[in-house]
């Protein structure tokens, strides 16, 4: 089976995989590309929320995983909008929307990714297949399972944090040094950032490992959506 970790980034997407027969990155700027990858591979962990709650303007699986994550990293976890508001052509829609059923207007950083949650949601929509083997996930739980179950002290944003995150990888993956340095090298800061890098092998590394160990999920039992889409932050 192909692996993928999937993460979104300024140009698009970057996508990296840990296989030892497939390993690899690409970062891919069209929904085309995205989509061919998805299909292509067998397996995608992905940071980007996929079942959408109808009139909640909180997941069960957000909310546990601010549980787990705690307070320092709380920040890192988006309230999806809900899905009447998904489609809707501004900010001010969407949140008005959000508003009269939750009320509770969207984040900023939620509306942000909106378009990466309507094209993963689009995809999974029209397509079963797809439904099978593309599964949300967090960069930031899955770091905390490579740091033994606790924190990691300082964000991705700092160097420090960066530095602490690769190590892990490094410690898994023999791959994970080179690709983080030539990715670096091949695109701009305004295409990808160091985090997308980082943020990409962790999902790649858990997909990876997903062949071989049990998924779990937050919530243990997951609701779907309308759509029977999953509400649920996968990992092992």
């Amino acid at each position: 089976m192909k692996t993928l970790g999937i993460d979104g980034c300024r140009a698009g997407w970057i996508a990296i995989s840990l296989d030892e027969e497939h390993a690899g990155y690409w970062l891919l700027e069209s929904d085309k590309e995205l989509k061919e990858f998805l299909e292509e591979f067998d397996r995608t962990f992905i940071d980007v929320p996929i079942g959408l709650s109808p009139s909640e303007y909180v997941r069960k699986c957000d909310d546990e995983l601010r549980d787990v994550l705690g307070p320092d990293y709380q920040a890192s976890v988006f309230n999806p909008p809900i899905r009447p508001a998904l489609h809707a052509p501004t900010y001010g829609e969407a949140s008005m929307t959000s508003y009269e059923e939750t009320g509770k207007k969207i984040s900023i950083q939620a509306w942000n990714i909106t378009p990466n949650i309507r094209t993963i949601d689009q995809f999974l929509q029209n397509s079963e297949e797809l439904r099978e083997k593309v599964f949300e996930s967090h960069p930031e739980l899955l770091f905390r399972i490579l740091n033994g179950d606790n924190s990691i002290l300082q964000k991705k944003a700092t160097k420090k944090g960066l530095r602490h995150r690769l190590k892990l990888l490094k410690d898994q993956s023999k791959f994970a040094d080179d690709f983080f340095r030539d990715i670096k090298e091949e695109y701009r800061r305004n295409q990808v950032d160091e985090d997308d890098i980082v943020d990409a092998m962790a999902l790649a590394l858990f997909a990876l490992k997903s062949l071989e160990k049990e998924i779990k999920t937050l919530p243990d039992d997951p609701p779907e959506d309308e759509t029977g889409l999953p509400m649920a932050i996968h990992y092992v």
